[in-house]
């Protein structure tokens, strides 16, 4: 079941994050979180109206999705960029693209025009899993980090949205 994460879920969220920063390179992070810094998190998200989806599955959280403002600047504000993660022992059951799609209706029903993905260029399953979602390749950062003692290279994605009505500038 996808539904609003609420603060009872951010124990599982936190696992799931800091999973992602010991042992993947989902995230270019060094140093796990603690729940002080999942529970600010939440909060900001909660202020600024920004989605966080959980996918439940027996009383426990097992994937989260969400997504924020792509740059700080007053004309990207029809950008966002997403994040999505699932624990490691629930990954290619389809609850990743299940988030996406839910993310995605969202973002469609708030007049956003553009989702990006940052994805490390080694994903290759993450990849695959937005190009079937309609993401079109839009650009590699190569160097762009340094995990596990090697270079990383983040790749951008991209998905067009319907966008606003009557879009305004400044």
């Amino acid at each position: 079941m996808i539904r609003n994460a609420s603060e009872k879920d951010l124990r599982d969220i936190l696992e799931i994050y800091n999973d992602a920063i010991l042992n993947t390179t989902a995230i270019y992070a060094y140093k796990i979180h603690t729940l002080p810094d999942r529970i600010e998190w939440y909060n900001q998200k909660m202020k600024d109206g920004y989605p966080l989806l959980v996918f439940e599955e027996n009383d426990k959280a097992i994937g989260f999705a969400t997504f924020g403002p792509f740059r700080a600047y007053p004309a990207f504000k029809y950008t966002i960029e997403h994040s999505v993660y699932v624990h490691k022992d629930y990954r290619n059951h389809g609850i990743g693209k299940k988030l996406m799609e839910e993310l995605i209706k969202i973002a469609d029903e708030k007049g956003y025009a553009t989702l990006v993905a940052g994805i490390d260029a080694a994903n290759e399953g993450s990849i695959k899993m937005h190009e079937k979602m309609g993401f079109k390749y839009s650009g590699t950062i190569s160097k762009s980090g340094f995990k596990f003692g090697k270079w990383l290279d983040l790749a951008f994605y991209q998905l067009d949205l319907k966008g606003p009505k009557n879009p305004v500038g400044e």
